[in-house]
C-alpha cells in the first residue's frame, strides 16, 4: 500500500513540476521580449502574411480541391473553451484528483497567461501539462479514441463539417489541442484525411510534456508538406501553394498563421465571429457532413466539464457518494415491488413504468422469459422491481463483486452456444429469466444486434423496453477493472431515471436446423423494442463496440477459460 500511495502522489507532483518549469520559461521569454521589443526581427523569422480572404465561402469552390482547415476556428463552435477538453482527459485518464488539480490551477493560469500576445496558446500548453504529464501514453490515446469524440461532437460546427465533405482532400490543423486528443473524432466523424497538431513528448511510454512552439511549428510544417505532396511541388513552381485554407479571424501569428500562408494555401477563407455566431451544432446522427454516427463512447463524465460545471461537480461529489450508498442499500433491502420505486423517488431516482408483466406462464411450463435491451447493469434489477418478484439474470462480463452484492440471482454464461442454451433452459424451468441479447450496453439511441439464442428456448418471449438517463456520470464502462463501479456511478447521479415498458408477447421460434426462425424472432423482438423506444436498429455487436473503444474483442478472461474447459472436456 505505501508503494501505491507514493506512486499516486508522484504522478500528481509530476505535472506540478512540469507546470512550474513551463511558467518559468514563459516568464523568461516575456522578459527577453520586453528587453528586445525595439529590435526589428529578422525577415526570415516572420512568415509571409496570408492572402486576402475570399468571403463568403461557397462550397462549390471547394469541390475537387484540397482544403487545410483550422480546427479551432472552423470545426468547433465559438463558445468552446479548451479547458473542457483538458478536464475530460485529466479525469478520464488521470482520475478525479488530477481533474481537481487542473481546476485549482486554472484561475492562476488565466491570471498569468491571458489571451493577448499568444497567452491563449501558452495557457493551453500549461493546461496540457497539468492534464497529461505523468500519464501513460496509451491511456491518453484510449481516451482520445473512446471518450473525446462524444464531447467534440457536441462542440463541432455543422458548417465546418460541410466544408470538409465538399473538398476532395482535407487536412485539419489544431493549434490548441494535441493531435492525440482530436484525431480519432476528426478522421472518423468529420471525415478529414489527416490531422496536424501539437505532439506529446513521452519517455518509456509515459507522457513527459508537450512540444514547445518552435518544435511544434517545425513538425507541423514538415507533416503538412508531406501530406500535400505533389500539390506542394507544383505550387512551388508557381510561387504559391495550391490548397485552400479555412482559417479564423484574428490569426495573426504562430504555427496556424504560417500554415495558412501563401507558401501552402493559394487562397484563404476567413470565418468571422459574426459568421460563427450563426453556425449550427453538428448533428450526432451522422448527417450534415458527419461521416459516421456516434454509436459508442466511453468514460464516466456525462456532461461537458466547463469551469463552472466542474466546480459544481466537485462540490457535489461528497454528497453524491453518500447518496449512492443510501440508494444501493435501499435497493438491496427492497429489491422487489413498488416500494423500490417509492424509495427511489424519495432519494431522487425517477422511475416510469408502462404496462405490466404478463401473468401467464411461458410456453412449455416453467417461468417466463423476459427479453430486454441493455442500458446498464441494473436492468434485470429494475425489471424485477417492476414485476414485484425475484428473477434470474444471465450475465457474461459481470464482475465478482457485482455478483456478490446483486440483490437478485445471477448466472454466468460461457459464450459456448450449446452449453449456454442448456443452462438457460434449466434456469427457465425453475423460474423467471431476464436476458439482454445485445450482450453489452449501449448509451445512445441505438439497438445492437440481438443474439437469437433466447428464441431457441421454446418459451414465449416477453419483450421489455428499457431506457436509462443520467445527468452527471455514466453508469457503464469498458474498462474491466472499473466495471464493478458501474452501479455506484449510476446511483451517484443527482437525478437518474429509468423507463420500463412491457410489450406484447412474441411467439417462440419453431425448431429448425438452420436457425433461420430464431434469427427472425430475434430481429422481430429487436424491431419491437426499437419502435417502442424510438431507437435506431443496427447490426453491430459487442465485438464491434470493444474493438472501437478498447481495441480488443471484449472477451473476459474467466469466461474464455470456462469456454475452453468445456470444449476440452468434450
Amino acid at each position: 500500500m505505501p508503494t501505491n500511495l507514493s506512486s499516486s502522489y508522484s504522478s500528481l507532483f509530476e505535472p506540478l513540476l512540469a507546470l512550474s518549469s513551463l511558467l518559468l520559461r514563459r516568464l523568461s521569454a516575456a522578459v527577453r521580449h520586453h528587453r528586445g521589443r525595439n529590435t526589428p526581427p529578422a525577415s526570415s523569422d516572420v512568415p509571409p502574411p496570408p492572402p486576402p480572404s475570399s468571403s463568403p465561402l461557397e462550397l462549390d469552390r471547394l469541390y475537387g480541391r484540397t482544403v487545410v482547415v483550422d480546427v479551432d476556428a472552423w470545426l468547433l463552435l465559438p463558445a468552446v473553451d479548451a479547458f473542457t477538453f483538458f478536464m475530460v482527459v485529466a479525469v478520464e485518464a488521470g482520475g478525479f484528483l488530477r481533474g481537481l488539480l487542473l481546476l485549482l490551477v486554472y484561475p492562476l493560469l488565466c491570471l498569468l497567461l491571458g489571451d493577448g500576445d499568444g497567452g491563449g496558446g501558452a495557457r493551453a500548453r500549461a493546461m496540457a501539462t497539468v492534464a497529461l504529464v505523468g500519464l501513460e501514453e496509451r491511456e491518453v490515446a484510449r481516451v482520445g479514441r473512446a471518450v473525446m469524440p462524444r464531447f467534440l461532437m457536441a462542440a463541432a460546427a455543422a458548417e465546418g463539417a460541410e466544408a470538409v465533405r465538399a473538398a476532395r482532400r482535407s487536412f485539419a490543423v489544431s493549434a490548441t489541442l494535441p493531435r492525440v486528443m482530436v484525431e480519432a473524432f476528426l478522421r472518423e466523424h468529420v471525415g478529414v484525411d489527416a490531422v496536424v497538431g501539437p505532439e506529446l513528448r513521452s519517455v518509456a511510454g509515459v507522457v513527459a510534456g508537450i512540444m514547445d512552439d518552435a518544435d511544434a511549428a517545425r513538425v507541423a510544417a514538415r507533416r503538412l508538406r508531406a501530406l500535400l505532396g505533389d500539390e506542394m511541388d507544383q505550387g512551388e513552381a508557381d510561387g504559391a501553394g495550391s490548397a485552400v485554407g479555412l482559417v479564423g479571424e484574428g490569426r495573426s501569428g504562430g504555427t496556424v498563421h504560417y500554415l495558412f500562408s501563401r507558401y501552402y494555401c493559394k487562397e484563404t477563407f476567413t470565418a468571422t465571429e459574426a459568421d460563427k455566431r450563426r453556425w449550427r451544432p453538428l448533428p450526432p446522427g451522422g448527417e450534415c457532413g458527419g461521416v459516421k454516427p456516434l454509436v459508442f463512447h466511453d468514460g464516466r463524465l456525462a456532461f461537458p466539464p466547463t469551469p463552472s460545471a466542474a466546480l459544481a461537480m466537485y462540490a457535489y461529489l461528497p454528497f453524491g457518494v453518500a447518496l449512492a450508498v443510501s440508494r444501493i442499500i435501499a435497493l438491496s433491502l427492497l429489491p422487489y415491488g413498488r416500494a423500490t420505486f417509492l424509495v427511489g423517488a424519495l432519494t431522487g431516482v425517477h422511475y416510469r413504468l408502462v404496462g405490466a408483466g404478463h401473468d401467464a406462464a411461458g410456453g412449455g411450463g416453467g417461468g417466463r422469459l423476459y427479453v430486454c435491451n441493455h442500458r446498464t447493469l441494473l436492468d434485470p434489477i429494475v425489471v424485477a422491481a417492476a414485476l414485484g418478484k425475484p428473477v434470474t439474470a444471465v450475465t457474461y462480463s459481470l464482475s465478482r463483486v457485482s455478483e456478490m452484492i446483486a440483490p437478485i440471482r445471477t448466472a454466468r454464461l460461457t459464450r459456448d452456444r450449446e452449453e449456454d442454451r442448456r443452462s438457460m433452459a434449466a434456469l427457465l424451468a425453475h423460474g423467471d429469466l431476464v436476458v439482454c441479447p445485445e450482450g453489452t450496453t449501449c448509451r445512445e439511441g441505438y439497438l445492437l444486434r440481438f443474439s437469437p439464442l433466447f428464441a431457441e428456448l421454446g418459451a414465449d418471449v416477453n419483450p421489455v423496453a428499457l431506457d436509462a438517463r443520467v445527468d452527471m456520470f455514466h453508469g457503464t464502462s469498458t474498462t474491466p477493472a472499473a466495471k464493478w463501479m458501474d452501479p455506484f456511478y449510476f446511483m451517484m447521479n443527482p437525478k437518474p431515471s429509468y423507463r420500463v415498458e412491457f410489450l406484447p408477447r412474441a411467439a417462440p421460434a419453431p425448431a429448425a436446423e438452420d436457425g433461420g426462425d430464431s434469427i427472425r424472432v430475434a430481429n422481430r423482438v429487436q424491431r419491437q423494442i426499437g419502435e417502442a423506444l424510438g431507437f435506431e436498429l443496427t447490426g453491430m455487436t459487442r465485438k464491434d463496440k470493444y474493438m472501437m473503444l478498447a481495441g480488443n474483442e471484449g472477451v473476459v478472461a474467466a469466461a474464455a477459460a470456462a469456454a475452453a474447459t468445456i470444449k476440452a472436456s468434450r
